[in-house]
């Protein structure tokens, strides 16, 4: 997890650096933290099949010891020759590209460089993609960041230039720099060390070609100096267009670079302008859920399993810390105490409230502010099965609460309540609503309602879309354990705080729960299929799932991304990855089927998907995950 960092990380595009330490230094007295440097010398083309320079002997690039090791790992990304064509239909061309292009990647491990940059001209890249993929399978040391712009060139030209047609082939290829990236990812495994470097220009596609970079792992943005426009005092400053993109990118912790010739007063005030808009950045994203959130951006944790394990007091705390939440509960319960007791009986009445799952209180105390509110008279039962957070109960009713609250220390299921309650009140749900098994403990503990009593929450429903994120699949991937088949971290869920992706399509919902459950039957087994559109191309790498919870009447919880509680951070969303990326076509359906099954110990999601192609079902008879009852 990587902290939020407090200043933009910036570098320098070097064209030619005639003296390695002056360029460097130049840099970083001008505020710059590292450059991009060719490896070697953008003129200096080596013959190794044929030619007169074959035979040559001269250094083909300077000595390592301009700099120390220390400085070659931490201030120089190095710039692969921008000649090599190593997709060229001749052969002796494409030979000596990769002869250069191998020779050049082992200096760059020579030096220990981070990193090594090289830029795309077009769609045809498989050889360029296959020597890549044996470099970085074979433990090289370094990232590679490839340079793709946002807008080909081509395109551009067409724009501009009625004269010039539009190729018949492949327009796609030409127009969409997206898709050279896309298949040169694909081609390499969606391998982890392989980056973009995005080259933003003055022109910007529309928002959904923009929208799709967020789903990539976009190490580094280009930005030329000619982007740049003067305000009314000289200084470089950003369109308003740009400047949105770059705080959008921002939110991925990418670096930028800033490359081509200075056109303004001098070349540091190009970084000072970057700062700024990243401390605005920083600003505008101050709010509670993004403050709890630094470092967990994309970040894959296993859901909790609260029914069958007993959460540590770290974890009570994080979540009792979340205001948004309670206040909605407290408000919930408030409106539920004025339509349970009519004005009239206020000081006749005592309402009976029982609080499952209890935990350290947060519901309880919420409870009795409700009831002050409301002037109404409660009393609780507080049911807890963890002894541990008992303890922490049964220390508030001494010094607190007094006689009002009952603490019971048992599963709620099994317990044989003295008198049936007027109000049921849980927090149960999970980041899909059902999956810490709210339905089963419910279902188990509703027998203490009243026939009219009312359930807080009344219902939820989970909501689910796919999300293209190469980040979170090779996340997952890395998560295989020794004694575990490969497919294991394919076919379970993790919560996610998600950034680093694309949405696809709008998420529609798919499991529904109603407290009390008055079904004569109650089974809470589901199934359901969904099917989605694709409004761009993309590569679907999982499905983000999402929950929306009413808890009274018109007062709700969500983490929806559309109805969102403002400011509530005690869940994130959750994702459930497939085992193969899958390459989808705008106008493309992407048909998802979810099963929720059950047997007498446990709980699952099985996922299939359907289309545009059909992969094999996930985590059948939950093999690799299940929710323990």
């Amino acid at each position: 997890m990587a902290p939020r960092r407090d200043r933009v990380s910036c570098g320098l595009d070097l064209v030619a650096v005639p003296d390695v330490p002056a360029g460097i230094s130049s840099a970083t007295e001008a505020g710059y933290q590292f450059v991009f440097m060719p490896i070697v010398h953008p003129r200096y083309r080596r013959e190794f099949v044929s030619g007169r320079a074959k035979d040559r002997t001269t250094p083909f690039t300077r000595s390592d010891m301009v700099l120390s090791n220390a400085d070659w790992n931490t201030l120089v990304v190095g710039k692969l020759s921008p000649h090599l064509a190593l997709d060229s239909p001749c052969d002796s061309v494409r030979q000596q590209a990769e002869a250069a292009l191998a020779e050049e990647l082992n200096f760059a491990s020579h030096l220990t460089l981070p990193a090594v940059t090289l830029r795309l001209h077009g769609g045809s890249n498989a050889n360029l993609a296959r020597h890549l993929y044996s470099r970085v399978v074979s433990s090289c040391s370094y990232q590679i960041w490839v340079q793709v712009p946002l807008t080909s060139p081509a395109a551009a030209q067409r724009q501009y230039r009625s004269d010039l047609p539009s190729e018949p082939d492949s327009p796609e290829e030409l127009d969409d720099p997206w898709l050279w990236w896309d298949r040169l990812r694909n081609a390499t495994g969606t391998e982890s060390r392989l980056g973009v470097c995005l080259q933003v220009g003055a022109d910007l596609p529309d928002a959904r070609r923009l929208d799709r970079w967020m789903g990539e792992p976009v190490k580094c943005v280009m930005l030329s100096a000619d982007v740049f426009i003067s305000n009314k005092k000289g200084f470089p400053v950003l369109t308003r267009a740009h400047q949105e993109l770059m705080k959008s990118l921002m939110r991925l912790n990418c670096q930028f670079v800033v490359t081509g010739a200075n056109r303004h007063q001098h070349v540091k005030h190009y970084w000072q302008y970057l700062n700024h808009l990243y401390q605005v950045f920083l600003e505008e994203s101050n709010d509670p859920l993004s403050d709890f959130a630094i470092g967990y951006e994309d970040y894959l944790q296993c859901p909790l399993q609260p029914l069958m394990d007993n959460l540590e007091s770290q974890t009570y705390e994080i979540f009792e810390k979340c205001p948004v939440k309670y206040s909605q509960y407290q408000r919930a319960m408030y409106h539920a105490f004025l339509d349970r007791v009519p004005t009239e009986r206020k000081d006749q009445d005592t309402i009976v409230v029982m609080v499952v799952g209890a935990g350290r209180g947060p519901l309880v105390r919420a409870a009795f502010l409700a009831a002050r509110q409301a002037e109404r008279q409660l009393r609780v039962y507080a049911v807890e099965k963890n002894p541990n957070a008992v303890v922490t109960l049964r220390t508030a009713v001494e010094e607190e609460w007094g006689d009002t609250v009952v603490v019971v220390s048992c599963d709620m299921r099994e317990w044989q309540a003295p008198e049936k309650a007027d109000i049921l009140v849980s927090e149960l749900l999970g980041s899909f609503g059902d999956n810490e098994l709210s339905p089963e403990c419910l279902d188990g503990a509703q027998k203490y309602l009243k026939d009219d009593g009312i359930s807080i929450p009344q219902n939820y429903t989970s909501f689910l879309h796919p999300v293209q994120s190469p980040k979170l699949y090779n996340d997952v991937r890395s998560c295989r354990e020794k004694d575990k088949p490969a497919v294991s971290p394919f076919e379970m869920p993790y919560v996610v705080y998600l950034q680093n992706v694309l949405r696809v399509g709008q998420p529609q919902p798919l499991f529904h729960f109603e407290h009390p459950n008055r079904d004569e039957v109650i089974n809470n087994s589901r199934f359901k299929t969904l099917t989605f559109t694709a409004d761009q191309d993309c590569t679907v790498h999982g499905f983000g799932g999402y929950f929306e919870s009413v808890l009274y009447k018109d007062t709700m919880i969500s983490i929806h991304p559309h109805t969102h509680s403002p400011g509530m951070f005690s869940w994130f969303p959750i994702f459930f990855p497939i085992r193969e990326p899958m390459e989808v076509k705008q106008g493309e359906s992407v048909q998802v089927s979810f099963w929720r099954l059950s047997n007498a110990r446990n709980v699952w999601y099985e996922w299939s998907v359907n289309a545009p192609r059909t992969l094999p079902i996930h985590n059948p008879n939950g093999r690799s995950y299940t929710i323990g009852l």
